[in-house]
């Protein structure tokens, strides 16, 4: 287990590093409430962007934007919400993203971004 929480704040600082050379903000990381957790919450020009890291070793288990289902997609929208709630922030311009990395130990890692998701 302790391999897997090293291999997802690995994860997590790559994706922030991503976002930050394209311009973002991050201003929150791993914002939890009781209905979940957030990742990464960053401002890009006038909006507030939620990021979904998804990271993976190898490919064992499939693409890691796989794992971003229906379900996942709603709690994001709801933990949004309950985020901006929380921090007096205007719901109007928000933007849900994901990141996927790869982050093999034998090879540089490969940070893929996919802007938009729900």
């Amino acid at each position: 287990m302790a391999h897997n929480t090293e291999l997802g704040r690995r994860g997590e600082q790559l994706a922030a590093e991503h976002l930050e050379s394209r311009g973002m903000r991050v201003i929150d990381r791993n914002w939890r409430c009781r209905h979940g957790e957030l990742d990464l919450v960053a401002r890009d020009g006038d909006e507030t962007v939620f990021v979904e890291v998804k990271t993976r070793a190898g490919d064992g288990f499939g693409h890691p934007f796989e794992a971003i289902t229906a379900r996942k997609l709603a709690r994001l929208r709801r933990l949004a919400l309950e985020w901006c709630g929380e921090r007096g922030a205007p719901a109007g311009r928000i933007r849900i993203d994901a990141v996927a990395v790869f982050a093999p130990s034998s090879s540089p890692a490969i940070v893929e971004h996919l802007e938009g998701i729900a």
